[in-house]
């Protein structure tokens, strides 16, 4: 990324559509007006204009946001115009032509990110919402772009300040009259609540997780039970080839579900047998594989298929009793189910959204990711450390200052910049 030039990119989608925007981002935003739509329109206010120079390549609406009262915190505007493939470049070459440069992916956040607009953690929610394909995601990363886990941290930060300079000030002013050689009598109590404080929301993490990730199930089973015929009835569509053969599964298939406005993502996995055949071990292979790292197991049972005996160290299973259509007495289960007929598929779904219920857990939160674990992680376990080196202020000092930079690791003060390089190049181009 170049900082101090003017990038411009197609932030609205692909074309042809009803409207498309084009966005401008630098220090030349306003001399760019000026020349391709006559004049700099009153700040934050729609105004028509001519797009075009000698001669008109569109009309639509055009609006200036001025530094430092912008997304990106630099002077910006949006081109409002008619989302034809062949306006829409022809307009960005002429903004080209005049000194803009085409924006790379990313970069319009990762400039808000430099201008202080958003901190790493924001930066991470509006990341999730562009790509929430269910309510809860929706929830969880719109609650942490607007600062929720921003706000948090500060908080931490604010009272590790105060911890640290109550110890740091006996160790580098200890000779001054104000400054009395103990700590105060509850420093051992705000640490302690402090790291408290960091436990509880660490808690959270793996239920973040499931919400942004989905939830992981895994239909398993010995081959022929209906694993692939009952992923086609959740999902409403013939996504899996289904026969009478056994052992056509020989790959992990995933298919995101979105049941109750949790993600669930559906591993169709090969049937669990002993067989001769390469491939087909190798999908035996993964499917167990697969079944170890899952959320939640659906383990079906066919009254005309022998059961296999279920792996132990599983996850969470629930036994499902497949091919009820067939009316032959079914073995013990949770639930039955018909594929054929659609007999329990509304059950299972109804199931299926309770136990993401419980999984996701009740109020949003807003740590969902592995770096979001390892920085807190890090930070209470410094705490830790320095409380039990309160006797050596110098080492304890130490543990607070690492504590600090934990914390300032995830709101992005302390990152490299390969890790900001990396997240940024994520977004699609014009964000």
């Amino acid at each position: 990324m170049r900082l101090g030039d003017t990038i411009v990119a197609l932030s609205s989608g692909s074309t042809p559509s009803g409207v498309a925007i084009i966005r401008l981002s630098g220090p030349d935003v306003q001399a760019l007006l000026r020349q391709v739509t006559g004049a700099v329109p009153a700040p934050r206010q729609l105004t028509l204009r001519t797009v075009g120079t000698e001669a008109a390549l569109d009309r639509g609406l055009v609006v200036f946001f001025p530094a430092p009262h912008s997304f990106t915190g630099e002077d910006c505007a949006e081109l409002q115009v008619h989302g034809s493939p062949a306006g829409v470049r022809a307009i960005l070459k002429l903004l080209v032509s005049k000194g803009a440069r085409l924006a790379e992916a990313g970069e319009f956040t990762r400039r808000a990110f430099e201008n202080g607009k958003l901190d790493l953690v924001e930066v991470e929610g509006l990341g999730d919402l562009l790509d929430a394909e269910t309510e809860n995601q929706r929830r969880q990363a719109l609650a942490r772009l607007e600062g929720g886990l921003s706000n948090k941290i500060a908080s931490w930060r604010e009272e590790l300040l105060d911890l640290r300079a109550e110890i740091e000030a006996r160790l580098d002013f200890s000779d001054e009259g104000d400054v009395t050689e103990a700590l105060p009598s509850n420093f051992s109590d705000r640490l302690a609540a402090l790291g408290n404080d960091i436990a509880v929301a660490l808690a959270g993490v793996e239920h973040g997780r499931i919400v942004r990730e989905g939830i992981r199930v895994a239909l398993a089973g010995p081959p022929n039970v209906g694993k692939s015929s009952l992923l086609n009835a959740l999902a409403r569509s013939d996504i899996a080839i289904v026969t009478d053969e056994a052992g056509t599964t020989r790959d992990v298939r995933e298919v995101p579900l979105d049941i109750g406005g949790q993600l669930f993502v559906l591993l169709d996995l090969a049937g669990l047998r002993d067989t001769e055949s390469k491939a087909e071990a190798e999908g035996v292979r993964r499917a167990r594989q697969a079944m170890e790292s899952a959320d939640l197991i659906l383990w079906l049972q066919a009254p005309d298929i022998a059961d296999e005996e279920l792996p132990s160290g599983l996850p969470q299973v629930l036994r499902v009793a497949s091919k009820a259509d067939l009316g032959i007495g079914q073995s013990a289960a949770d639930l039955a189910v018909s594929s054929q007929s659609g007999q329990g598929i509304e059950t299972l779904l109804a199931r299926l959204a309770e136990l993401g219920a419980e999984l996701a857990g009740g109020e949003t939160s807003l740590l969902s990711r592995e770096r979001d674990r390892l920085a807190l992680a890090g930070a209470q376990d410094a705490l830790r450390v320095a409380t039990t080196l309160l006797h050596e202020p110098e080492l304890a000092a130490e543990q607070l200052r690492a504590a600090s930079a934990a914390l300032e690791r995830l709101v992005g003060r302390l990152d490299p910049e390969m890790v900001l390089d990396r997240l940024f190049t994520s977004f699609c181009i014009g964000k």
